[in-house]
């Protein structure tokens, strides 16, 4: 069954991308590749830990201008080259996060050129975080993160 976007909650946007769905999902579920291209650079990821399991870690931490954040979730559903989602509203075990943000969904089809139709759904506890993550620049931030997606995945054998 599949969900209806939430206007107020719901950022969304798809691109076609020039590289494979294998070489797509690697890159989101391999620690070393994602470290490559999960922050607009010049951040950085420094670490990662990937469970690809629902109810395994995802957890990262970046470098943003000298500043250490970890962000930790899980898997709440992992479909090999077709769909991945995570969320920061739990950690491992099912732990509660205290100040939960979103819930994001990675959704990858084949395009007719052989590259991957590749959508991007985050999902918010309320308008106000959506609006917030807007302002932030979501649709900039997320989209760098597609193009430095595609430029390293172009790099892959």
């Amino acid at each position: 069954m599949e969900a209806k976007m939430a206007e107020e909650t719901d950022l969304s946007f798809t691109r076609t991308l020039p590289v494979s769905r294998e070489k797509v999902f690697a890159c989101w579920t391999t620690p070393e590749h994602l470290k490559q291209f999960f922050v607009p650079r010049p951040h950085k990821v420094i670490d990662c830990v990937i469970d690809l399991r629902p109810g395994g870690a995802f957890n990262t931490t970046f470098d943003i201008d000298g500043t250490v954040m970890e962000n930790g979730g899980v898997w709440l559903e992992v479909i090999p080259n077709e769909k991945l989602v995570f969320t920061d509203a739990y950690t491992t075990g099912w732990k509660p996060s205290p100040e939960p943000f979103m819930t994001a969904i990675v959704e990858l089809s084949d395009a007719d050129d052989g590259g991957t139709i590749y959508t991007i759904t985050v999902r918010h506890r309320n308008a106000e975080s959506a609006a917030k993550h807007k302002e932030m620049g979501f649709f900039e931030g997320w989209g760098t993160v597609v193009d430095q997606l595609v430029e390293y995945a172009q790099t892959l054998d």
